[in-house]
């Protein structure tokens, strides 16, 4: 309670700068929405101590007819830094080894305190420009432009939604900012999240590669049970694993 008591004053604090800064033209600026978006998500992780969670991973190769399914659990700590452990893997082994494992070692390196600045959705790494706003599951989010300032695999080109309440991302949708193999034609993702009381997490990811040698292949992620590191059983064993040592 005294967590959520201190979180809340702080987002009242914070909401009386918003307000006044709602107040004067150009508030619907799409630097400003960003960097209001960036200051609400460090008060809720501040709140949060990190989060738990588990993940489906699911791998479809419509040339081959194969699929790969892995369940992973995940754990951000209090610096942003993600650590999983692979529970189960089923189906195609090759992709499960050479795509899917990957994906959490990337995941894992890209969280790091040193290296997470640099693809996270900001201004140092994006030119934003402000589309509009529209509804979005029942509420109502900007819709804002997001133009790589470089051309990075950690980076993305297109387009983000964010809560006009919570100042929270609700949806990505785009491709890489570099392509990240001659043997990639084209990745097109959609990331969305869900509110879960004060908090966003995501809900689901789906992204369709087009390759020269194995053509099509579909990977969506879902997520669930996921909560805040403060509310998650104290008595809960995780053994956690990092990403790097989850190969076998």
């Amino acid at each position: 309670m005294r967590v959520h008591l201190i979180f809340a004053s702080m987002l009242l604090c914070a909401a009386r700068v918003w307000a006044a800064q709602a107040s004067t033209p150009g508030t619907s600026d799409a630097d400003e929405v960003v960097a209001n978006m960036y200051a609400h998500d460090t008060l809720r992780e501040a709140a949060s101590g990190g989060y738990t969670g588990q993940r489906e991973y699911v791998l479809e190769n419509h040339m081959f007819q194969k699929r790969a399914q892995m369940l992973a659990r995940v754990t951000c700590d209090q610096t942003g830094m993600k650590h999983f452990e692979v529970m189960s893997e089923d189906g195609w082994k090759s992709a499960g080894k050479h795509v899917l494992r990957p994906m959490l070692v990337t995941e894992s390196d890209s969280s790091r305190p040193g290296t997470r600045p640099r693809n996270r959705i900001t201004s140092d790494n994006y030119t934003f420009r402000m589309i509009g706003t529209e509804p979005l599951d029942g509420r109502r989010a900007y819709l804002i432009e997001a133009i790589p300032k470089r051309e990075d695999k950690s980076l993305f080109r297109g387009r983000i939604w964010v809560d006009t309440e919570d100042y929270a991302l609700a949806r990505v949708e785009g491709e890489p900012a570099k392509n990240p193999s001659f043997w990639t034609r084209k990745i097109h993702f959609v990331q969305q999240y869900y509110k879960a009381g004060a908090y966003w997490f995501p809900a689901e990811t789906t992204s369709v590669t087009q390759a020269r040698i194995f053509g099509t292949t579909d990977v969506s992620i879902r997520y669930f049970d996921y909560k805040p590191a403060l509310e998650a059983s104290k008595d809960a064993d995780y053994s956690l694993t990092e990403a790097h040592y989850a190969k076998r």
